[in-house]
């Protein structure tokens, strides 16, 4: 069952924010003050040594760090392209649109597998295993 997107979650999660993005405004993190041209969930880090089909996974939430069975994160297609994933693990397999695609990513999915996500060594299975859904919704937008 997908979780409720429109409600905030029942705790704060860490933010895992990339250590090497710019910010145009020193006194803000960099996925709130992006440099123009900058990808969307640009300030984010794109988990390494993780690609599936040229598909890639990046950390909005920190599971890496602290894992749970749900988060934000966003996945990177194999022409740099985005999209914003609402995750949720160790659940039924669902895949829903939260919002539409736009000029600036294709869209923002809410997933749900029943495999988990707490550590970098569970995103190769679980992007695999909604890697099929992925890649339709990214080729529409194309």
């Amino acid at each position: 069952m997908m979780r409720d997107v429109t409600e905030p979650p029942d705790e704060s999660r860490p933010l895992s924010l990339d250590p090497e993005a710019e910010t145009t405004d020193p006194t803000l993190p960099a996925f709130l003050a992006r440099p123009e041209g900058a990808p969307a969930y640009y300030g984010f880090p794109v988990i390494g040594g993780v690609e599936v089909d040229g598909f890639r996974i990046g950390a909005i939430t920190d599971f890496p760090s602290e894992p749970s069975n749900d988060g934000d994160a966003f996945v990177v297609a194999p022409d740099g392209t985005r999209a914003g994933l609402v995750w949720e693990a160790n659940c039924p397999y669902y895949f829903e649109q939260v919002l539409p695609p736009d000029n600036s990513r294709w869209g923002v999915w809410a997933v749900g597998v029943p495999l988990p996500l707490g550590t970098v060594e569970h995103v190769a299975p679980y992007l695999t295993a909604i890697l099929s859904d992925l890649r339709r919704r990214w080729e529409d937008w194309q």
